[in-house]
């Protein structure tokens, strides 16, 4: 809880460099063995902390989160916002990185076709950075008609609701990018939507997972081998996916602020925050926390 988050610096270690009391900043709170005090690994050495052996993540396998008036992180774990970036949009960064990040390690390349499975709060990450990247199309498969107008305005060039057929996702992806995608994103993490992604992406192509399963999928290997497409995943992101959001944020965010959907005291964090997404999930992006009464400083998601 609360490992999207952003704050102001309020004191600093005495042998911190770069970093001053006041400065406005977002956490990456991804954690590897120079966080913990062991010696680096092989993974983090290669900046790869995100799959350290020994990985955690501030406001999840931490005591400290978002979701408390101040926390003390590891000054690696802080990145400074530019002066234009609120602290709302700072704590927009997390999401944001998986999405950066998940682009990056599957290959994409700009002027390439991309399928997006679900226009969540990370979907709609991907269609906005994808669009960025240089997508040639970008087709994305929502069921929700605000969600499908918020993959729309990130650059989405067409949106298909599933449910209309049981081939609407691959009668929509053979219009628009035959032979087939050269990349599918799968943002929900049900059987329906990983075949779909398989049946989407051409021969040779990437299937990419990034949503997180609640039940283990079904997948024959055949099929893979026969077609040479690749199953790739990822996990969260490292600190240059959160170098470039941050960039893009600079950019972009007057654009990328629509994903807040609202902002809500501490307080009412359970009513107006965990129940709302739990009962009306279709109407919301992101529910900011308000923690300290001053501006944004944590997420609820």
């Amino acid at each position: 809880m609360g490992h999207e988050m952003s704050g102001t610096v309020v004191e600093v270690g005495h042998d911190v460099e770069g970093i001053e009391p006041g400065q406005r900043v977002c956490v990456n709170p991804a954690t590897g063995c120079e966080h913990q005090g062991r010696p680096e690994c092989e993974l983090c050495v290669a900046g790869r902390r995100n799959i350290c052996t020994h990985s955690a993540f501030y406001g999840l396998q931490h005591a400290a989160g978002g979701f408390a008036s101040e926390i003390c992180v590891a000054a690696i774990a802080v990145v400074p916002l530019p002066d234009n970036v609120s602290l709302k949009l700072g704590a927009l960064a997390e999401p944001l990185a998986v999405a950066a990040h998940m682009i990056r390690i599957s290959g994409f390349s700009k002027g390439q076709r991309a399928l997006v499975l679900g226009a969540g709060p990370i979907g709609c990450a991907l269609t906005l950075l994808l669009k960025e990247a240089g997508a040639r199309c970008i087709l994305v498969s929502e069921v929700t008609e605000s969600r499908s107008a918020q993959a729309s305005a990130c650059g989405a060039d067409e949106v298909v609701n599933p449910i209309i057929s049981s081939s609407a996702v691959l009668d929509a992806t053979m219009r628009l990018m035959a032979p087939g995608a050269d990349v599918a994103f799968d943002a929900c993490g049900i059987q329906t939507t990983f075949d779909e992604a398989f049946a989407c992406t051409k021969l040779g192509g990437t299937i990419f997972n990034v949503a997180i399963h609640e039940k283990a999928l079904q997948i024959d290997l055949n099929r893979l081998v026969l077609s040479e497409k690749r199953l790739l995943a990822g996990n969260a992101y490292t600190a240059e996916d959160f170098a470039n959001v941050v960039r893009l944020l600079e950019r972009r965010g007057s654009d990328i602020e629509s994903f807040i959907a609202a902002v809500i005291p501490l307080e009412n964090a359970v009513q107006g925050g965990f129940d709302e997404l739990v009962n009306n999930k279709a109407r919301h992006s992101k529910i900011l926390i308000e923690v300290n009464g001053e501006e944004v400083n944590g997420e609820a998601s």
